[in-house]
This record gives structure tokens, sequence and C-alpha cells, in this order.
């Protein structure tokens, strides 16, 4: 199995750290051609208007959109942004989930959190019963989730902060900021 990695800015490095303690073989992606041989794509977090400029400046848009019809995306906060068909304000989108986000709902930098999320298909697909600690930081909402999309995960109040769609993972918060790899694990069993 090899995973991707889009490596145009933002946090890319962690994943890959986290996906080669794990054993997979991985790739930074900059250019379409380096779509070819990979089994699943990870979209960071980072600034979702910056990754999507640049994505477009390299020719990545369509060659993304391609890539998805077959193979997992898993959108890491800025990545989840981007994987939304709806991000309420105007700024360049793969539009491929059934979701609408809101950029930097829980407020600025200084605002950042950790909080124990329940997620019961995490549980089941790694069979590890502990809750994910999972850190948010200028983190998206999952406003909403439509058509085939469904939440994968609520905070406390039901505010959406994960969500799946066939194999297209959206997460509003970073896992590879963590030493837990069971996200990460959760992604290789949709992308094989």
């Amino acid at each position: 199995m090899k995973i991707g990695v889009l490596a145009l800015q933002g946090d890319f490095a962690e994943h890959i750290v986290t996906l080669k303690r794990l054993g997979v073989e991985t790739a930074e992606v900059r250019l379409p051609r380096q779509l070819d041989d990979l089994d699943g794509l990870i979209l960071p977090g980072g600034e979702s208007t910056t990754i999507a400029k640049l994505a477009i400046a390299f020719g990545l848009m369509e060659p993304l959109r391609i890539f998805a019809r077959e193979k997992a995306i898993w959108g890491t906060c800025a990545g989840a942004i981007l994987l939304s068909k709806d991000a309420k304000r105007d700024q360049p989108l793969l539009g491929l989930m059934d979701i609408t986000v809101e950029r930097n709902a829980f407020g600025r930098q200084v605002d950042s959190f950790e909080v124990d999320l329940d997620i019961p298909e995490l549980k089941a697909a790694t069979a590890t019963q502990a809750p994910y600690h999972a850190v948010f930081i200028r983190a998206p909402l999952i406003e909403s989730v439509s058509g085939s999309a469904r939440s994968l995960s609520q905070l406390a109040d039901g505010r959406i902060v994960a969500a799946l769609q066939g194999k297209l993972l959206a997460t509003s918060f970073h896992p590879e900021l963590t030493p837990d790899d069971r996200f990460h694990e959760y992604f290789l069993s949709l992308a094989r």
C-alpha cells in the first residue's frame, strides 16, 4: 500500500511520520503525475485557500477529483474544507463531499483546544474502546451532512467534527498531532 500526502502547504510532514510509523509507503504529492500509483491520499491541515490556490497553479484540482472517484481521500482541518461542497464563502473547493463547513468555527489560534471524543466506528474498526483524544487548531466545523455523507463524531453539544462518505473522510481535528494512530489506521482500511 502507498499513501500520498498533498505537500503544497500545511502539516503534511506530520502525516508522513505517522504513516511511516505504521509501516506504510508514502509519497509527497505536488504534481498530478504523483497521484498515479497511490492507494489513498491525505489532504493535510494548513490554510485551505492557500492550498487550493497552489493546487490550481499546479494543475491538481481536476486530477484530485478524478482520483476520488475510485480512491480514498482524507481531509484533516483545511483538507476537510477542501473536500466540502460548501465552505460558506467564495474559495476554490474540490466539492467532493456532501458536507457544509464553517472555517475557523471555534475561533482563532488562541482558542485551540483538545477534547476526548467517542467515535463508535473507530472503536469497532480498531478494537480499542478508549475515547479518541482530538486536537483542534483554528478548526472548521462540519455544519451539516447530506446525501450519502454521514457524521462519524460530534462534540458533546452535537456539533459534527468528523464525517464519512464512501471512501472520503473529513475530520475537523488533527490526528497527525497525537500519538494515537487509530484514525490513520481507519483511513488505511478505507484505502484497501
